[in-house]
């Protein structure tokens, strides 16, 4: 079953050329198509069951320049000598602008489709709930919330406005990155955003990461902590597939502190992404030739930086569900299971509903313990495992958490088998 739906994540069928180049002229305002582009892989990249993606590059008129959707000031001396502090003490990747683009495009009547789906849904979740003993699922609950976030997906506008706010979080941190968003040109039925050029995380997941692995992983880590615990603003699809490795040279330090004008254009920028990827993508599927190509990138002064696409699912827990989760996060960070379990119940959505509170507690607390034997290093404990453990005693007392507590609880899922496979000693809790 696993195997056959998740074949609908790429390989959905797709729709007609005709109805995408329809939708993107007009996106871009009754533009001819021909226009629009210099290039247009008619194929699409991939096929889920919202919407396709396809490659293209846009006329010169129509390109970004950069960053100016986060940085639209010009550079002053303030700025060049704090960038010049940032390329002293740590990696900077350089940003290279570029013309092409990954232009996704709802498939026709996909809303009416969704709608009669929930409908369905809906249907058989009211007849589950009459049963005795099931109204705690409380399912037509969650038929609701499931419907709220396909139709957050219905809008391409919103994964452009995650997209902003992503980049103006990780504006200044070191190597997770998001592609430039094209707000001017996307509607409800298109995002243009900046192609994603790198090599998908699985790639390294399946040939290994070589020298790079423990770099990766820290990055990851990082970045998805940052989210979770600073920003508030989670990405909630966080699957290798959608998370792309690059490769870049640091920045120089510059030594114009004064008036200086930079050239932003493509034109005048060497691709370096490129140059590297021709490299690795010959060895794919072989691991030792992928490896020992890495080992090279890395003496030759290549780092890695992860950019994160697919924006479209964001987790931002409420004032309330914030304080909850923070709280038991610190409670498990402390190893205080019994503390843990008496939060899960006493915050969860129905804390009359839930049985024998003190015993889930308890089995809370056994569960903390047995962890904390072995640290939260993922080569000694299997945080999926774990999760898993707990989700079993949440369902046998009934203890119905948030819909956003179960999200953060599936990234880290994803996050573990990530960790994992690149570098078993990363610990989660030394972070």
């Amino acid at each position: 079953m696993c195997d056959l739906m998740s074949s609908l994540h790429s390989n959905a069928p797709a729709h007609s050329l005709a109805d995408t180049k329809k939708t993107i002229v007009k996106a871009f305002g009754g533009r001819p198509f021909d226009d629009i582009f210099e290039e247009f892989q008619e194929k699409p990249l991939g096929v889920g069951a919202i919407a396709q993606v396809y490659k293209a590059k846009l006329k010169p008129d129509l390109a970004a320049l950069g960053d100016d959707d986060i940085d639209p000031d010009p550079p002053n001396l303030r700025k060049r000598v704090r960038k010049n502090v940032d390329v002293l003490v740590k990696s900077t990747p350089q940003r290279v602008p570029s013309s092409f683009v990954a232009i996704k495009v709802l498939h026709p009547k996909v809303e009416r489709i969704v709608r009669r789906d929930l409908r369905i849904m809906a249907f058989f979740a009211a007849t589950i709930n009459a049963i005795p003993t099931m109204e705690w699922l409380s399912l037509p609950d969650e038929v609701v919330q499931f419907g709220e976030m396909m139709r957050l997906q219905l809008d391409l506008r919103i994964e452009s406005a995650n997209l902003t706010m992503f980049r103006k979080k990780f504006k200044n941190r070191t190597t997770a990155w998001f592609p430039y968003p094209y707000t001017s040109y996307t509607t409800r039925q298109v995002l243009v955003e900046e192609f994603a050029q790198g090599i998908p995380l699985a790639a390294f997941l399946d040939d290994g990461g070589g020298v790079f692995d423990q770099e990766i992983a820290n990055e990851g880590l990082d970045a998805f902590l940052r989210m979770l615990l600073i920003d508030n603003f989670v990405h909630a699809d966080l699957h290798p597939g959608n998370i792309m490795v690059r490769f870049y040279k640091p920045e120089q330090l510059s030594l114009a502190l004064g008036r200086h004008k930079e050239s932003d254009s493509p034109e005048d920028s060497t691709d370096v992404t490129e140059e590297v990827l021709q490299r690795l993508r010959p060895h794919r599927h072989h691991p030792d030739g992928w490896k020992e190509q890495l080992a090279s990138i890395d003496r030759e002064g290549y780092r890695p930086q992860l950019i994160f696409i697919d924006t479209g699912l964001v987790t931002a827990l409420n004032k309330s569900n914030r304080t909850n989760f923070l709280d038991l996060f610190k409670a498990i960070a402390e190893f205080d299971g019994y503390r843990a379990g008496q939060l899960m119940v006493e915050r969860c959505r129905q804390p009359e509903a839930v049985l024998d509170p003190d015993v889930f507690a308890l089995k809370m607390q056994h569960l903390v313990l047995g962890v904390k034997s072995r640290t939260f290093a993922l080569g000694n404990v299997k945080i999926g495992d774990v999760l898993n453990d707990v989700l079993g005693m949440v369902r046998h007392h009934h203890v119905r958490l948030e819909g956003d507590f179960v999200n953060v609880v599936i990234s880290i899922l994803l996050l573990e088998g990530i960790g994992r496979n690149l570098d078993p000693n990363l610990d989660l809790f030394k972070r």
